[in-house]
Protein backbone atom coordinates (compact mmCIF):
# COMPACT_ATOMS: atom_id res chain seq x y z
CA UNK A 1 0.00 0.00 0.00
CA UNK A 2 1.91 3.10 -1.06
CA UNK A 3 -0.88 5.01 -2.86
CA UNK A 4 -2.66 7.56 -0.63
CA UNK A 5 -5.79 9.35 -1.72
CA UNK A 6 -6.67 12.15 0.39
CA UNK A 7 -10.46 13.75 0.55
CA UNK A 8 -10.32 16.69 3.18
CA UNK A 9 -12.95 17.44 4.74
CA UNK A 10 -13.47 21.67 3.54
CA UNK A 11 -16.03 23.68 4.20
CA UNK A 12 -18.43 24.89 0.47
CA UNK A 13 -16.15 27.41 -0.98
CA UNK A 14 -13.26 26.87 0.88
CA UNK A 15 -10.58 25.30 -2.10
CA UNK A 16 -8.39 28.28 -1.18
CA UNK A 17 -6.88 26.16 1.54
CA UNK A 18 -5.97 23.01 -0.83
CA UNK A 19 -2.39 24.49 -1.94
CA UNK A 20 -1.99 24.24 1.97
CA UNK A 21 -2.89 21.12 2.69
CA UNK A 22 -1.14 19.80 -0.51
CA UNK A 23 2.05 21.17 1.00
CA UNK A 24 1.31 19.68 4.34
CA UNK A 25 1.72 16.37 1.74
CA UNK A 26 4.50 17.33 0.29
CA UNK A 27 6.26 17.37 3.75
CA UNK A 28 6.43 13.42 3.22
CA UNK A 29 6.70 13.01 -0.49
CA UNK A 30 6.96 15.36 -3.73
CA UNK A 31 5.08 13.38 -5.71
CA UNK A 32 1.55 14.68 -5.23
CA UNK A 33 -1.19 15.38 -7.80
CA UNK A 34 -3.89 17.50 -6.93
CA UNK A 35 -7.62 16.58 -7.28
CA UNK A 36 -9.20 19.99 -6.61
CA UNK A 37 -11.34 20.97 -5.09
CA UNK A 38 -10.62 18.71 -2.02
CA UNK A 39 -8.07 16.04 -2.37
CA UNK A 40 -5.33 14.63 -3.45
CA UNK A 41 -3.10 11.43 -4.60
CA UNK A 42 0.19 11.11 -2.80
CA UNK A 43 3.10 8.28 -3.98
CA UNK A 44 4.50 7.21 -0.15
CA UNK A 45 6.97 4.72 -1.81
CA UNK A 46 9.94 7.04 -0.98
CA UNK A 47 8.28 8.26 2.40
CA UNK A 48 7.80 4.32 3.20
CA UNK A 49 11.44 3.86 3.15
CA UNK A 50 13.04 6.92 4.25
CA UNK A 51 10.73 7.41 7.83
CA UNK A 52 10.53 3.36 8.15
CA UNK A 53 6.61 3.57 8.28
CA UNK A 54 4.02 2.07 6.57
CA UNK A 55 1.20 4.37 4.43
CA UNK A 56 -1.04 3.52 6.59
CA UNK A 57 1.06 4.72 9.24
CA UNK A 58 1.61 8.10 7.55
CA UNK A 59 -1.45 8.61 6.92
CA UNK A 60 -2.84 8.88 10.38
CA UNK A 61 0.40 11.44 10.68
CA UNK A 62 -1.26 13.34 8.01
CA UNK A 63 -4.80 13.14 9.34
CA UNK A 64 -3.25 14.81 12.64
CA UNK A 65 -1.06 17.72 11.18
CA UNK A 66 -4.14 18.65 8.70
CA UNK A 67 -6.37 18.80 11.71
CA UNK A 68 -3.60 20.31 14.02
CA UNK A 69 -2.61 23.25 11.59
CA UNK A 70 -5.74 23.56 9.44
CA UNK A 71 -8.79 22.66 11.54
CA UNK A 72 -9.99 20.23 8.71
CA UNK A 73 -9.90 16.38 8.85
CA UNK A 74 -9.62 14.03 6.06
CA UNK A 75 -11.04 10.39 5.25
CA UNK A 76 -8.26 8.45 3.61
CA UNK A 77 -8.04 5.30 1.18
CA UNK A 78 -4.70 3.35 0.60
CA UNK A 79 -3.50 0.94 -2.05
CA UNK A 80 -1.11 -0.64 -4.17
CA UNK A 81 -2.06 2.21 -7.37
CA UNK A 82 -3.84 5.39 -7.37
CA UNK A 83 -6.80 3.49 -8.77
CA UNK A 84 -7.36 1.13 -5.71
CA UNK A 85 -6.59 3.58 -3.40
CA UNK A 86 -9.61 6.15 -5.09
CA UNK A 87 -11.97 3.41 -4.28
CA UNK A 88 -10.77 2.34 -1.08
CA UNK A 89 -11.75 6.12 -0.60
CA UNK A 90 -15.20 5.26 -1.14
CA UNK A 91 -15.70 3.25 2.25
CA UNK A 92 -12.99 5.58 4.31
CA UNK A 93 -14.36 8.11 6.46
CA UNK A 94 -12.79 11.10 8.58
CA UNK A 95 -10.94 9.35 11.07
CA UNK A 96 -10.58 6.09 9.72
CA UNK A 97 -8.13 4.97 6.91
CA UNK A 98 -9.34 2.73 4.60
CA UNK A 99 -6.51 0.56 3.16
CA UNK A 100 -6.46 -2.57 0.42
CA UNK A 101 -3.26 -4.52 0.91
CA UNK A 102 -1.88 -5.76 -2.25
CA UNK A 103 -2.86 -9.68 -1.62
CA UNK A 104 -6.35 -9.02 -1.07
CA UNK A 105 -7.14 -6.75 -4.24
CA UNK A 106 -9.25 -9.30 -6.05
CA UNK A 107 -11.67 -9.60 -2.87
CA UNK A 108 -11.84 -6.55 -2.13
CA UNK A 109 -13.20 -5.39 -5.67
CA UNK A 110 -15.46 -8.42 -5.98
CA UNK A 111 -18.75 -7.26 -4.22
CA UNK A 112 -18.38 -3.61 -5.16
CA UNK A 113 -20.36 -2.25 -8.10
CA UNK A 114 -19.00 -1.08 -11.42
CA UNK A 115 -19.52 2.41 -10.46
CA UNK A 116 -17.13 1.74 -7.55
CA UNK A 117 -14.11 2.25 -10.23
CA UNK A 118 -13.28 5.87 -11.34
CA UNK A 119 -14.07 7.04 -14.93
CA UNK A 120 -17.20 4.85 -14.79
CA UNK A 121 -20.35 6.43 -15.41
CA UNK A 122 -23.82 5.91 -14.90
CA UNK A 123 -24.61 5.22 -18.20
CA UNK A 124 -21.87 2.56 -18.71
CA UNK A 125 -23.02 1.16 -15.18
CA UNK A 126 -26.41 0.56 -16.41
CA UNK A 127 -25.29 -0.74 -19.81
CA UNK A 128 -23.58 -3.31 -18.30
CA UNK A 129 -26.57 -3.75 -15.68
CA UNK A 130 -28.81 -4.89 -17.86
CA UNK A 131 -26.74 -7.90 -18.92
CA UNK A 132 -26.08 -9.09 -15.64
CA UNK A 133 -22.53 -7.52 -14.79
CA UNK A 134 -23.58 -5.54 -12.03
CA UNK A 135 -19.96 -6.07 -9.62
CA UNK A 136 -17.11 -6.27 -10.41
CA UNK A 137 -16.07 -9.31 -9.86
CA UNK A 138 -19.11 -10.41 -12.75
CA UNK A 139 -16.93 -8.15 -14.98
CA UNK A 140 -13.73 -9.96 -14.40
CA UNK A 141 -14.72 -13.05 -14.80
CA UNK A 142 -16.78 -12.10 -18.29
CA UNK A 143 -15.28 -12.67 -21.45
CA UNK A 144 -13.06 -9.78 -22.91
CA UNK A 145 -15.02 -9.99 -26.09
CA UNK A 146 -18.19 -9.57 -24.68
CA UNK A 147 -17.40 -6.78 -22.44
CA UNK A 148 -16.10 -5.26 -25.70
CA UNK A 149 -19.12 -6.04 -27.66
CA UNK A 150 -21.10 -4.22 -25.12
CA UNK A 151 -18.83 -1.06 -23.98
CA UNK A 152 -16.18 -0.86 -27.41
CA UNK A 153 -12.72 -2.63 -27.63
CA UNK A 154 -10.38 -0.21 -25.76
CA UNK A 155 -12.66 0.62 -22.90
CA UNK A 156 -13.90 -3.00 -22.45
CA UNK A 157 -10.15 -3.82 -22.31
CA UNK A 158 -9.56 -1.32 -19.77
CA UNK A 159 -12.28 -2.29 -17.63
CA UNK A 160 -12.04 -5.78 -17.76
CA UNK A 161 -7.82 -4.79 -16.47
CA UNK A 162 -9.34 -2.69 -13.53
CA UNK A 163 -11.90 -5.13 -12.28
CA UNK A 164 -8.99 -7.74 -11.96
CA UNK A 165 -6.96 -5.56 -9.74
CA UNK A 166 -4.75 -4.50 -12.17
CA UNK A 167 -3.91 -0.33 -12.14
CA UNK A 168 -1.53 0.80 -14.48
CA UNK A 169 -1.94 4.57 -13.31
CA UNK A 170 0.40 6.59 -11.56
CA UNK A 171 0.50 9.76 -9.61
CA UNK A 172 1.18 12.65 -11.52
CA UNK A 173 2.47 16.01 -9.94
CA UNK A 174 0.97 19.17 -10.31
CA UNK A 175 0.23 21.97 -9.25
CA UNK A 176 -3.71 23.61 -8.31
CA UNK A 177 -5.25 24.90 -11.06
CA UNK A 178 -6.35 28.53 -10.50
CA UNK A 179 -9.99 28.04 -10.22
CA UNK A 180 -13.50 28.89 -7.82
CA UNK A 181 -15.91 26.56 -6.55
CA UNK A 182 -19.42 26.67 -5.80
CA UNK A 183 -21.01 24.22 -3.99
CA UNK A 184 -25.18 23.30 -3.51
CA UNK A 185 -25.71 20.85 -0.59
CA UNK A 186 -29.05 19.08 -0.33
CA UNK A 187 -30.33 18.49 3.36
CA UNK A 188 -31.63 15.25 2.24
CA UNK A 189 -30.33 12.99 -0.24
CA UNK A 190 -32.16 14.48 -3.29
CA UNK A 191 -33.99 12.99 -6.28
CA UNK A 192 -36.10 15.40 -8.18
CA UNK A 193 -34.07 16.18 -11.50
CA UNK A 194 -35.99 19.41 -10.92
CA UNK A 195 -34.25 20.23 -7.53
CA UNK A 196 -30.85 19.51 -8.99
CA UNK A 197 -31.68 21.82 -12.12
CA UNK A 198 -32.69 24.46 -9.31
CA UNK A 199 -29.35 23.99 -6.90
CA UNK A 200 -27.27 24.22 -10.85
CA UNK A 201 -29.01 27.16 -11.53
CA UNK A 202 -27.91 28.62 -8.07
CA UNK A 203 -24.59 27.79 -8.31
CA UNK A 204 -23.90 29.14 -11.80
CA UNK A 205 -25.32 32.56 -11.36
CA UNK A 206 -23.20 32.80 -7.70
CA UNK A 207 -20.44 31.41 -10.07
CA UNK A 208 -21.05 34.42 -12.25
CA UNK A 209 -21.54 36.90 -9.69
CA UNK A 210 -18.04 35.65 -8.13
CA UNK A 211 -16.49 36.02 -11.46
CA UNK A 212 -17.62 39.56 -12.06
CA UNK A 213 -16.81 40.48 -8.65
CA UNK A 214 -13.17 39.72 -8.81
CA UNK A 215 -12.88 40.79 -13.19
CA UNK A 216 -12.15 37.07 -14.31
CA UNK A 217 -13.33 35.18 -16.57
CA UNK A 218 -13.27 30.82 -16.80
CA UNK A 219 -12.55 29.04 -20.36
CA UNK A 220 -13.32 25.61 -18.59
CA UNK A 221 -16.52 24.85 -16.55
CA UNK A 222 -16.39 21.11 -14.11
CA UNK A 223 -19.28 20.18 -12.71
CA UNK A 224 -18.95 17.80 -9.73
CA UNK A 225 -21.99 15.31 -8.87
CA UNK A 226 -21.73 14.19 -5.35
CA UNK A 227 -24.41 10.75 -4.39
CA UNK A 228 -25.05 9.28 -1.12
CA UNK A 229 -22.82 6.43 -1.52
CA UNK A 230 -20.30 9.37 -1.28
CA UNK A 231 -19.23 8.47 -4.93
CA UNK A 232 -18.86 11.45 -7.16
CA UNK A 233 -19.35 11.97 -10.82
CA UNK A 234 -17.17 15.27 -12.48
CA UNK A 235 -17.81 16.39 -16.23
CA UNK A 236 -15.99 19.14 -17.51
CA UNK A 237 -16.73 21.60 -20.91
CA UNK A 238 -14.48 23.76 -22.44
CA UNK A 239 -17.02 27.29 -23.10
CA UNK A 240 -16.89 28.20 -26.46
CA UNK A 241 -15.50 31.92 -25.27
CA UNK A 242 -13.60 32.43 -22.03
CA UNK A 243 -16.68 34.01 -19.80
CA UNK A 244 -18.82 35.17 -16.51
CA UNK A 245 -21.96 35.39 -17.85
CA UNK A 246 -24.29 34.01 -15.78
CA UNK A 247 -26.76 32.48 -18.57
CA UNK A 248 -23.70 30.78 -20.40
CA UNK A 249 -22.43 29.46 -17.27
CA UNK A 250 -26.04 28.07 -16.59
CA UNK A 251 -26.27 26.68 -20.35
CA UNK A 252 -23.37 24.70 -19.65
CA UNK A 253 -23.83 23.41 -16.27
CA UNK A 254 -27.20 22.15 -17.70
CA UNK A 255 -25.86 20.59 -20.98
CA UNK A 256 -23.15 18.53 -18.76
CA UNK A 257 -25.85 17.17 -15.93
CA UNK A 258 -27.98 16.10 -19.07
CA UNK A 259 -25.43 14.14 -20.67
CA UNK A 260 -24.97 12.78 -17.25
CA UNK A 261 -28.55 10.52 -17.79
CA UNK A 262 -29.09 10.22 -14.11
CA UNK A 263 -32.21 8.74 -13.48
CA UNK A 264 -33.55 8.77 -10.34
CA UNK A 265 -29.86 9.53 -8.53
CA UNK A 266 -29.83 10.02 -4.69
CA UNK A 267 -27.70 13.32 -5.18
CA UNK A 268 -26.03 14.77 -2.00
CA UNK A 269 -24.57 17.80 -3.41
CA UNK A 270 -23.90 19.63 -6.81
CA UNK A 271 -20.60 21.88 -7.46
CA UNK A 272 -19.61 23.63 -10.25
CA UNK A 273 -16.05 24.85 -10.71
CA UNK A 274 -14.85 27.67 -12.99
CA UNK A 275 -11.45 27.05 -14.30
CA UNK A 276 -9.09 28.64 -16.32
CA UNK A 277 -9.64 31.86 -14.97
CA UNK A 278 -8.21 35.12 -16.60
CA UNK A 279 -8.46 38.62 -16.27
CA UNK A 280 -11.65 40.04 -17.85
CA UNK A 281 -10.11 42.88 -19.52
CA UNK A 282 -7.79 40.89 -21.61
CA UNK A 283 -10.38 37.67 -22.71
CA UNK A 284 -11.62 37.83 -26.32
CA UNK A 285 -15.62 38.29 -27.25
CA UNK A 286 -17.59 37.56 -30.17
CA UNK A 287 -19.82 40.30 -31.16
CA UNK A 288 -23.72 39.57 -30.59
CA UNK A 289 -26.28 41.88 -32.06
CA UNK A 290 -28.73 40.25 -29.60
CA UNK A 291 -30.89 42.49 -28.03
CA UNK A 292 -31.99 39.14 -25.69
CA UNK A 293 -28.30 39.00 -24.77
CA UNK A 294 -27.63 42.31 -24.18
CA UNK A 295 -30.71 42.86 -22.03
CA UNK A 296 -29.01 39.89 -19.57
CA UNK A 297 -26.13 41.42 -19.33
CA UNK A 298 -27.77 44.54 -18.55
CA UNK A 299 -29.69 43.04 -15.66
CA UNK A 300 -26.19 41.03 -14.46
CA UNK A 301 -24.77 44.55 -13.82
CA UNK A 302 -27.92 45.76 -11.66
CA UNK A 303 -27.99 42.40 -9.85
CA UNK A 304 -24.20 42.91 -8.99
CA UNK A 305 -24.84 46.27 -7.55
CA UNK A 306 -27.80 44.76 -5.46
CA UNK A 307 -25.68 42.23 -4.39
CA UNK A 308 -22.70 44.32 -3.49
CA UNK A 309 -25.35 46.74 -1.57
CA UNK A 310 -27.70 44.43 0.19
CA UNK A 311 -25.31 41.29 0.36
CA UNK A 312 -25.20 37.99 -1.52
CA UNK A 313 -28.79 36.90 -1.26
CA UNK A 314 -30.30 40.28 -3.07
CA UNK A 315 -31.07 38.24 -6.25
CA UNK A 316 -33.23 35.41 -5.85
CA UNK A 317 -32.12 32.77 -8.08
CA UNK A 318 -33.49 32.52 -11.76
CA UNK A 319 -33.64 36.00 -11.64
CA UNK A 320 -31.40 36.50 -14.81
CA UNK A 321 -32.78 34.03 -16.69
CA UNK A 322 -32.98 30.21 -16.59
CA UNK A 323 -30.42 28.46 -18.69
CA UNK A 324 -30.25 31.98 -20.90
CA UNK A 325 -33.39 32.72 -21.37
CA UNK A 326 -34.91 35.99 -21.10
CA UNK A 327 -34.75 37.52 -17.31
CA UNK A 328 -36.75 38.80 -15.63
CA UNK A 329 -36.61 42.46 -13.68
CA UNK A 330 -39.54 40.93 -11.18
CA UNK A 331 -36.69 38.33 -9.73
CA UNK A 332 -34.71 40.97 -7.89
CA UNK A 333 -35.52 42.47 -4.83
CA UNK A 334 -34.07 43.66 -2.25
CA UNK A 335 -32.69 41.26 1.23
Amino acid sequence: MTILCVRFQLPPMYEAALPGLLGLLEEFTPVVEALPPDGALADLRGAERYFGRSAVELASVIRVRALARYGVDCAIGAGPGPMLARVALRDARPGVTCAVPEDAVAGFLAGKPVAALPGIGPATARTLGEYGLDTLGLVAAAPLSTLQRLIGAKAGRELREKASGIDRGRVVPNAVARSLTTERSFGIDELDPGRHRGALLSAAEETGARLRAVEKVCRTLTLTVRYADRSATTRSRTLKEPTAHSAALTRAAYGMYEALGLQRARVRAIALRAEGLAPADQASYQLTFDPVDEKARRLEEVADRARAKFGPRAVMPGALGRGGGSPSADGLRAA
